[in-house]
């Protein structure tokens, strides 16, 4: 954002002009002006901005982001000329020319360009795909504008808004506070420091001496943890504190398992290539042959066997995948993230909203003393931050079961405007109720307490039997409910948690909140995946318990929130292990269970979608939440569902499971045939008096090969495959390298007899015979190796791999014929010679069965659990220490 100092006429100051102190920050200025004075040297009001001061506010600031999401070309380019693999044919290259191989050179530079082009298409593609998905994502605020509430989109505020401020809310611009009611923020993103601070509206007398001493603001990309406040928009964009400290930040993200687990591969490929083509040259010198003419053999050996589309490989399967979940209403921050969703075998969920419709409505009042139904409703509606002068209609910013009440039929009979509300203790997750002090005129005032009735009972004076057994009765039903409590307060002139004693239960409100139809469905959908779901819940264990019968899902045992804080970490992990319901939980305790079970070496998601689910999300492997969630819980979360539906956080763990199987193929393909060829290569280029194939021919099958490839992402995967994840194990890829690259390498050996021994071929035609059976076998091994069904036929791949596979053979048997043969070293073949190599492709592919049916009775593609559990833990610190300033950012 340029600074616009010098652009603000017509009497409209800039923010950074605001007070005396020229030498500090907007905000900082901020701090010690009054409120009043920011709001006129601002031309706002409490009543908000007009539309129209709002456009030409925006004109002059620009949209309050600090970094745009844009796929730069250039950007992307620069990234494919850092590949170690393509300086490697850079230098093949150049050293051909230099030694007059003038077609190798060409060849080369040929197979340069298209790795280039194609990692360049494939990861521009993906880098759109991840702006794409940025753009769907949103963050809301309440605002006054034109006098009224209303919910807006972060990047449209402009200095001179008015902002509401309530729990949960990610302060979404450097804010001068106007108005707090125990208004308390956590500023730990900025600060580091993990104290909520609290703050007031009244500016500060001295210069503050940190972010920290700011409380008269509240600080964009802080969240507020308690209480509520209405401020002014001081600062927005990069001239806030948060955005001044990300843009001094880089954008790189750091790698996650998948991505860890990728260069770990690479590096193990790229040792082996290093042995080969060292082995090479050595053996070549030591038989006295050229020594230019062997390093530039091993260089093609040192690439042929190496992977060089890869990254692009992963770049399609990942942006296809994401396309695809797009579709089906699942947006991911990272485009890696959807391995990780893959790699999902623990889901736990709230209720509300994912079992249930979510759709909260007020069922009935209950009373327990001398009071009407009637009376329990008005004052349950006291008992609410919503503005007694406005009616039902005014609802925006409130809870769920608040507004249920607000919106419901009894809330216009119950007489609330004949009361005055002269306090209010807001709700908080730690109490889990809301206290305010209310009178009637002529009468003397009452405190009105309302919440959990777990939170409610300790505070009552006395609770009857016959209270309880209610209580019993509307968890059995699966209502959820909160309990309404009063008692007389004539020496109360503003309330704190210190006044909440002594009180009268008089009732309770109970709300509805039936099952989804298709709940039972995607739960079933998830244990086919083999995914086991437990719920963490605020409500009640009835209520929970009830809900889980409903839906046929076991409920093993529940853990309430007070017998989890009496266990240590020992103990919790064994109870976790066997529990199904965590009921009554604080956001601190959802966390620990999380963080209790990631220990025991499950993939641990966690889906929610309040400020209480914050912490949870932040530590678990795979963190999920809904586009309608509060913005904390957005930020928090890894994948975020437009649908608050298993059955589509379903789709996403298929899909990222598929991706990984479709990479996997990829890299045993490489592993195994490759690694054979060049071995192959190796051996005969010592036994041989010629060298087996030219460095640019090795060139030009490897390319042919791995352009058939890139039609990998587009294949089918099987079932038995999606029904648990799969990691990286480097251990069994070696293995089934050293099984199949033997195989390849024995097709390859009976080639070079037949055509020494029964064509007796010359070089050109020798290199023209191996080359073609090289680039069959090699590449028709795929419809064998991308499935663990004996025999292959049992699965049926995709028309797009099928045609890429059988074209690079096509293109493989064509090129002796063709008018460049000569250029590339290559002479027609007899006939028979064709007929040979039908037999060994044959026999190539059933040996491959064979083989495939001992490896995977012995191996299998996936780590211990516990290796697993830290290898994610340690990425998953990495990433969110990494991601602490920058999430809110974009």
């Amino acid at each position: 954002m340029t600074d616009r100092k010098s652009s603000c006429g017509d009497g409209l100051r800039h923010p950074r002009d605001l007070g005396a102190h020229p030498e500090a920050s907007t905000i900082v200025s901020a701090s010690m002006e009054d409120g009043h004075d920011i709001v006129e040297s601002l031309q706002s009001r409490r009543s908000g901005l007009t539309d129209a001061e709002v456009t030409a506010h925006r004109d002059r600031y620009g949209a309050n982001t600090i970094r745009q999401h844009h796929a730069r070309p250039w950007r992307v380019l620069a990234a494919q000329l850092k590949s170690p693999l393509l300086l490697l044919l850079f230098a093949t290259a150049v050293a051909s020319a230099f030694l007059g191989e003038a077609s190798d050179a060409v060849i080369i530079t040929l197979i340069l360009l298209v790795s280039v082009g194609l990692g360049f298409i494939n990861e521009y593609r993906a880098a759109r795909t991840a702006d794409a998905m940025h753009d769907r994502l949103r963050h809301t605020v309440v605002v006054v504008r034109n006098d009224e509430r209303a919910s807006v989109d972060v990047t449209d505020l402009v200095p001179g808004d008015i902002v509401v401020l309530n729990v949960g809310t990610v302060v979404p611009a450097d804010v001068r506070l106007l108005e707090c009611h125990e208004l308390v923020c956590d500023e730990s993103i900025l600060t580091g420091e993990s104290v909520p601070v609290a703050k007031a509206s009244k500016q500060l007398e001295t210069t503050p001496g940190g972010l920290g001493d700011l409380t008269s603001c509240a600080l964009m990309g802080t969240v507020v943890h308690g209480g509520d406040g209405i401020g002014i928009v001081v600062a927005t964009g990069s001239s806030t504190e948060f955005g001044r400290i990300a843009q001094g930040l880089g954008e790189q993200n750091p790698q996650t398992a998948f991505q860890l687990g990728l260069a770990r591969f690479s590096r193990f490929l790229l040792i082996v290539a290093i042995v080969l083509s060292s082995l090479i040259v050595i053996g070549n010198i030591l038989l006295g042959r050229p020594i230019i003419d062997s390093l530039l053999f091993s260089l093609a050996i040192a690439v042929g066997i190496t992977p060089q589309l890869l990254p692009a490989i992963v770049s399609t399967s990942l942006a296809a995948g994401s396309r695809v979940l797009a579709k089906r209403r699942v947006l991911v921050k990272r485009l890696v993230c959807i391995e990780d969703l893959g790699d999902l075998d623990l889901l736990i969920t709230d209720k509300t909203g994912t079992l249930t419709t979510g759709r909260i409505a007020f069922s009935r009042a209950v009373t327990v003393a001398q009071q009407s139904a009637d009376d329990v409703i008005r004052y349950g509606l006291l008992a609410t931050e919503a503005d007694l002068s406005a009616p039902a209609s005014s609802v925006l910013g409130l809870n769920s079961l608040d507004a249920a009440l607000w919106q419901s039929e009894a809330a216009s009979e119950a007489g609330v405007g004949t009361y005055v509300r002269h306090s209010l203790l807001p709700f908080d997750h730690e109490r889990r109720m809301t206290s305010a002090l209310v009178m009637r005129t002529g009468e003397s005032a009452e405190l009105v307490s309302k919440g959990a009735a777990e939170s409610i009972f300790p505070r009552c004076r006395q609770v009857s039997d016959e209270a309880s057994a209610t209580l019993s009765e509307l968890y059995r039903t699966g209502a959820r409910v909160v309990a309404v409590a009063v008692r007389p307060a004539p020496d109360i002139h503003d309330v704190t948690e210190a006044d909440e004693h002594d009180l009268e239960l008089i009732g309770f409100l109970a709300f509805a909140d039936p099952p989804k139809v298709n709940a039972r469905d995607s739960l079933d959908r998830l244990t086919a995946l083999g995914i086991t779901v437990k719920i963490a819940t605020g409500d009640s264990a009835g209520v929970a318990e009830h809900v889980c019968s409903e839906l046929g899902m076991p409920a093993v045992s529940t853990l309430t929130g007070d017998q989890v804080d009496a266990m240590d970490d020992a103990q919790l992990e064994a109870a976790a292990m066997g529990c199904t319901i965590f009921a009554r939980v604080s956001p601190e305790q959802k966390s620990r269970i999380v963080r209790s079970l990631r220990r025991t070496g499950w993939a641990v998601g966690f889906l929610g979608d309040g400020v209480n689910d914050a912490l949870a999300l932040h530590h678990a492997d795979i963190g999920i939440s809904v586009d309608s969630a509060v913005d904390v819980a957005k930020d928090a979360a890894d994948v975020v569902l437009l649908d608050k539906d298993l059955g589509v956080l379903a789709d996403g763990v298929a899909e990222g499971r598929r991706i990984f199987a479709n990479t996997i193929k990829y890299v045993l393909m490489g592993t195994s045939s490759n690694f054979g060829n060049m071995f192959s290569a190796s051996i005969a280029s010592v036994v041989l008096s010629f060298l087996p194939m030219l460095p640019g021919q090795i060139l030009l099958n490897n390319l042919l090969y791995d352009a058939s490839q890139l039609a990998i992402p587009t294949d089918r995967v099987d079932k038995e495959q999606l029904t648990a994840p799969s990691h990286w194990d480097i251990g069994a890829i070696r293995r089934f390298m050293l099984i199949f690259g033997p195989i390849s390498s024995l097709f390859d050996f009976a080639t070079f007899a037949l055509m020494l021994f029964v064509f007796h071929a010359a070089p050109a035609e020798f290199r023209s015979g191996w080359f073609i059976e090289s680039i069959a076998t090699q590449t028709l091994i795929i419809f064998a190796i991308r499935t663990r069904r004996t025999p292959f036929l049992r699965s049926r791949p995709s028309a797009a791999l099928t045609a890429a596979a059988l074209a690079a053979v096509g293109v493989g048997i064509l090129l002796p014929y063709l008018p460049v043969s000569n250029l590339l070293g290559f002479t027609p073949l007899p006939a028979a010679f064709f007929f040979a190599l039908l037999a060994m492709v044959i026999a190539y592919l059933i040996l491959v069965e064979l083989a495939k049916v001992v490896y995977y009775r012995t191996t299998s593609l996936h780590v211990s659990p516990a290796i697993g559990a830290a290898a994610r833990s340690l990425a998953h610190h990495l990433e969110r220490r990494a991601s602490r300033f920058t999430a809110h950012a974009h």
